[in-house]
């Protein structure tokens, strides 16, 4: 579904990944992304981050978008799909690898397993052909930080705590740092807002666009809901999937979650109501600045 024309002045984005249905975490961040954008007359954009088939749930991309829709929610300009991007990736890819940049790895999990996904450089300087094995970036040992909206400043040594990381895989599939970065750039993303799961993946995507010469976007990461026993609530573990009918209580529970106030009489209002309320109101220094937030304790 798209919206009306909105100011390019802020270019946000929500990108769910097909692996299951939305569930009350997924409501969670595209509930945060689209108010932060529409709040101040952004754009909101819509990216399906389907890299990788293998784990792809047969019909989840059409129940994500129909949930979306059920839900109010709006979208600017058409549905972008990381599968239909291969070509972009393998470009850069390439230069990345020509100009000595990144390697080709053949080590194997089993191999890796003592590491604790710190990669040790096994393969640096060993020259292997790209065929047949994954791709990793070098990174150098220094340390990146960034101004999270929400959480504050955070910092990674990228030697010390991520190491060399993947750029493409083994069985040929693009990973999501890579092309998180050039899909954020060529859709001229200025602001993300997503979950907390995926900070500390930030470091490394700021060392991606400055090597490439990318826009730098700000971040903001809004609180993960766990369940009681410590478990992430996501699509694996038994997170029931976003229905139709329950859409008003549960953006009022998500908005809850994200620090916000909406009054009593929204109990008995339509979803996009409840995210007109959203937009007029919405006050992002209001979000818990917590990595977590227990799923029982959002009832």
């Amino acid at each position: 579904m798209t919206a009306s024309t909105a100011s390019p002045a802020y270019v946000g984005r929500f990108a769910p990944t097909p692996s299951g249905h939305l569930h009350f975490g997924s409501l969670v961040a595209a509930l945060a992304s689209y108010l932060d954008a529409r709040a101040v007359g952004g754009r909101w954009l819509l990216r399906m981050e389907d890299l990788d088939p293998p784990r792809e749930v047969p019909g989840a991309q059409a129940a994500i978008l129909d949930a979306l829709e059920r839900y109010g929610f709006e979208w600017d300009g058409e549905l972008i799909r990381q599968s239909e991007r291969h070509d972009a990736y393998a470009q850069v890819l390439d230069r990345l690898f020509s100009q000595g940049l990144a390697y080709a790895c053949t080590c194997s999990r089993k191999e890796l397993e003592a590491y604790h996904g710190v990669y040790p450089g096994l393969c640096r300087n060993l020259g292997h052909a790209q065929e047949n094995a994954a791709i990793r970036l070098r990174v150098p040992e220094l340390s990146y930080s960034f101004q999270d909206r929400v959480q504050g400043e955070l910092r990674q040594h990228l030697g010390r705590e991520a190491g060399d990381f993947v750029i493409r895989r083994r069985d040929g599939l693009y990973a999501y740092q890579l092309a998180v970065v050039l899909d954020d750039a060529w859709q001229g993303v200025t602001d993300i807002v997503r979950g907390a799961d995926l900070l500390d993946s930030t470091p490394r995507q700021l060392y991606l666009q400055e090597l490439l010469g990318l826009p730098q976007p700000r971040y903001l990461h809004v609180p993960l809901i766990i369940q009681p026993d410590g478990n992430k609530l996501g699509k694996s573990y038994r997170s029931p999937p976003l229905t139709g009918d329950q859409a008003t209580p549960l953006l009022l529970r998500a908005l809850r979650t994200l620090g916000q106030k909406p009054p009593a009489e929204l109990e008995q209002a339509t979803p996009r109501e409840v995210l007109d309320w959203g937009i007029g109101h919405w006050d992002a220094t209001l979000i818990p600045r917590v990595a977590t937030l227990a799923e029982a304790q959002l009832h």
